[in-house]
C-alpha cells in the first residue's frame, strides 16, 4: 500500500517541478516589479508633520556671499582729533571720556609765552592804531587847508603838493597799523578762542575748544604735562555715526565691490538683523592675514554702540547666470550630492533623490551645474527627513 502512494505523489510533483524550472511548455512567470529605493510617497500628513517647503531651482545673476565677523566703529568723517596749537604746559581738563561737548566748549588749557606775547602785541598794535589815526586826521585837515589857500593864491602849487603827499603817507601808516593790529587780534582768537575766558583759565593760557559737537571719545591730555604743537590732546566724536569694519579672505572678497549689501546681528544680541551697506573695499591684500578690509556705512537706526562686535553677511552685486537651489535643499547621500525633485501625488508628495554637481556655494544658496533643469522643484525644509526615509528605504525598511 505505501508504494503506490509514493509513485502517485511523484507523478503530482514532477509537472509542478517541470512547470518551475521553465523546461515544460509552460512559460515561466514574470517577476513583478519593485519600487527605486531612491523614491518614497509621503502622505498628506507625513508632510506636514516633517513642515516641507519647496522651492524652484531658478537661473539667476550669481551674487557672491561670504559671512564674517566685524566690529562697530565711529566713522572717521565724524571724528575730530584736537590737538595743540602751541609749546607750553597743560594747566587744565574740563572735559573726560563720554561727557558731551557743544561747538566752541573749552576742553585743555596751556600756559604759554605765545598767548602773552600775542596780547602784548595786540595792546601795542591798538595803541599805535590810535596814534596814525590821529595823523591821518591831522594830514588830512593839512591837505585840505593848503588846497584852500592854493585857490586863495595863498599857497604855492609845490606847498599844496607837499601837503597830499603828507596825507598820502598818514593813510598808509593807519592802514599798516591796523593791518598789525588784526593779525596780533587773530593770534590771540586763536590762542583763546572767542567768547570769555573758562573758569580757571587766566590771560596767559592758550585755550583749546572744540570745532564740533559731540561726545568725548578718547583724552590724551594730562594737567602737568609740556606739549609741543601738533600733541594730540583730545578726540571728540559723533557717536551716532557707525560704520563696520570687516576683513575678509582674500578669495572670497573678489566678488565684493562698493554698493554691496550686508545684513549684521550684534553678538551680544543676535536675534535682530540690520542693514549696511559697503562704501570701501580696500585695494591691497593684508601681507600677513591675507584679508581684504571692507567698510560699510550703517542704514538705518541700530542698537549697538562703537567697539561692539558683529556677525556680518556681505552680498556682492550680480554676476553671470547661474542655476541656483536653496542650500538647505542640497544633501550628502551615501556617498552622492542630492536633491529631492518633488511631485504632488494627490495631497501627498512624490520625492525622488537626483544626483546633481554643484558648483559656488554661499550660505544660503547653492550652485548646480548638471544633474537638473531650470523650473524643477525641490524640497528644501524637510530635506533631511526626505533623506531619512530614503536611507530607511535602502535598508531595507520599506515604504
Amino acid at each position: 500500500m505505501i508504494a503506490p502512494r509514493i509513485v502517485a505523489a511523484c507523478l503530482l510533483v514532477t509537472p509542478l517541478f517541470l512547470a518551475c524550472s521553465g523546461t515544460g511548455d509552460t512559460p515561466a512567470a514574470t517577476p513583478a516589479p519593485t519600487s527605486s529605493v531612491d523614491t518614497a510617497t509621503l502622505s498628506a500628513d507625513a508632510v506636514k508633520i516633517a513642515g516641507v517647503t519647496l522651492d524652484t531651482a531658478r537661473i539667476l545673476p550669481w551674487q557672491a556671499m561670504v559671512t564674517v565677523p566685524g566690529r562697530l566703529a565711529l566713522d572717521p568723517s565724524s571724528l575730530e582729533t584736537i590737538g595743540s596749537i602751541t609749546e607750553g604746559r597743560i594747566t587744565h581738563v574740563t572735559v573726560r571720556v563720554g561727557d558731551r561737548v557743544a561747538p566752541g566748549q573749552a576742553l585743555v588749557m596751556i600756559h604759554s609765552h605765545e598767548i602773552m606775547d600775542a596780547r602784548s602785541a595786540l595792546a601795542a598794535g591798538t595803541a599805535l592804531v590810535t596814534a596814525m589815526e590821529a595823523e591821518r586826521d591831522l594830514a588830512a585837515t593839512a591837505s585840505e587847508r593848503a588846497t584852500r589857500l592854493f585857490d586863495n593864491k595863498a599857497m604855492s602849487k609845490a606847498d599844496v603838493e607837499r601837503a597830499e603827499v603828507g596825507r598820502r603817507v598818514a593813510l598808509s601808516n593807519y592802514e599798516r597799523a591796523v593791518a598789525d593790529r588784526d593779525r596780533a587780534r587773530a593770534l590771540v582768537e586763536h590762542l583763546a578762542g572767542l567768547g570769555p575766558l573758562p573758569a580757571g583759565a587766566d590771560q596767559h593760557d592758550v585755550v583749546i575748544r572744540t570745532p564740533i559737537g559731540g561726545v568725548v571719545t578718547s583724552r590724551e591730555a594730562q594737567p602737568g604735562t609740556v606739549v609741543l604743537p601738533g600733541t594730540p590732546l583730545v578726540t571728540v566724536g559723533n557717536p551716532s555715526k557707525l560704520q563696520i569694519e570687516m576683513h575678509v579672505p582674500e578669495q572670497q572678497a573678489l566678488g565684493i565691490t562698493a554698493g554691496a549689501r550686508v545684513a549684521y546681528q550684534l553678538t551680544e544680541a543676535p536675534g535682530e538683523t540690520f542693514a549696511a551697506r559697503v562704501v570701501r573695499v580696500a585695494p591691497t591684500v593684508d601681507t600677513l592675514t591675507r584679508t581684504v578690509q571692507v567698510i560699510a556705512q550703517l542704514e538705518g537706526r541700530t542698537t549697538g554702540r562703537a567697539e561692539t562686535f558683529v556677525q556680518a553677511a556681505i552680498t556682492g552685486r550680480g554676476e553671470t547666470p547661474a542655476l541656483l537651489v536653496a542650500a538647505r535643499a542640497v544633501q550628502a547621500l551615501d556617498g552622492d550630492t542630492v536633491v529631492f525633485v518633488a511631485e504632488a501625488r494627490g495631497e501627498g508628495m512624490h520625492i525622488r533623490a537626483t544626483p546633481v554637481r554643484v558648483g559656488r556655494r554661499t550660505t544660503d544658496r547653492v550652485e548646480l551645474l548638471a544633474g537638473v533643469t531650470e523650473g524643477v522643484t525641490v524640497v528644501v525644509r524637510g530635506a533631511a527627513i526626505a533623506k531619512a526615509e530614503l536611507l530607511k528605504r535602502r535598508d531595507g525598511g520599506g515604504e
